[in-house]
């Protein structure tokens, strides 16, 4: 039933898709913690369709992502790190309905010298001699998860969501934020460089943060800090005829299968 439904509401997406066959390439946005599964997914996609066209493919930050659309980028598909971003341009009327299709979560990566368990995470965050990093609220979803856990100390430890809001240091997703070089990581680069002694992201960044940088630790939040992360889908209007293919491909078992090899939980 669940499929059912998820199909049902892409072929309505597909309905504001225009039916002119397109030249040029089918232009993809997608969060930038999707960016290493994206990638394969997308080759896989190219090698089982008949009709796959040439994909633009290009990752940033999810709100920056949105407010390019919303000033006029010609996007086709558009894959948020939470629903907020997507619903948004479907409530301005750009796009058609938002599914899920990814979940993720939060961890934390931690220097090597940083002595700290899940059990100890909290602690170690109100810490006046750690640094604590996270990636930019509003212009990247990680931020905003970041700092809902900072709401959710505050239930375990008074005045911690002001003490932990305060201390944090902004490094990542925003339109300011120092660009790793190219091939790197941003989380692994950040830690690499020692702008953070413990940093808030996706557990699947952390996972390839540490692929890059083997000494960081990844520490998993206890049940009473954790945050999920929804990843939102979306057509826009107007979009290359073969966007709504993609767009069940990603939610399709193989889609899934590849997601799911990066960490990324079903929805």
């Amino acid at each position: 039933m669940k499929h059912q439904w998820i199909f049902g509401t892409l072929l309505t997406l597909g309905l504001t898709t225009s039916a002119v066959a397109h030249d040029n390439p089918l232009q993809f946005r997608a969060a930038g913690s999707l960016k290493a599964a994206m990638t394969d997914l997308i080759g896989a996609y190219q090698q089982a369709s008949e009709n796959a066209s040439n994909i633009d493919a290009q990752f940033a930050p999810s709100g920056l992502l949105r407010q390019r659309i919303e000033q006029g980028e010609k996007v086709d598909l558009y894959a948020s790190a939470n629903m907020k971003h997507p619903t948004a341009l479907h409530n301005a009327g750009l796009s058609g309905e938002v599914v899920m299709f990814a979940r993720n979560k939060l961890c934390a990566l931690a220097q090597s010298e940083v002595t700290v368990t899940p059990t100890t995470l909290l602690q170690q965050m109100l810490n006046d001699t750690i640094r604590l990093g996270t990636s930019t609220p509003k212009a990247d979803p990680a931020g905003d998860y970041a700092f809902k856990v900072f709401e959710r100390a505050e239930k375990l430890s008074p005045n911690a969501q002001k003490v932990l809001s305060s201390k944090a240091l902004q490094l990542t997703g925003g339109p300011t934020s120092a660009k790793a070089p190219d091939g790197r990581n941003p989380y692994g680069w950040v830690m690499e460089n020692n702008q953070a002694d413990i940093f808030l992201t996706y557990c699947t960044n952390a996972v390839l943060a540490k692929k890059q940088v083997d000494t960081l630790q990844i520490i998993a939040l206890p049940d009473n800090l954790s945050v999920g992360a929804n990843y939102g889908l979306t057509v826009l209007n107007g979009a290359h005829p073969h966007a709504n293919e993609l767009a069940e491909f990603i939610i399709a078992p193989q889609g899934q299968a590849i997601l799911a090899e990066y960490g990324f939980d079903a929805p």
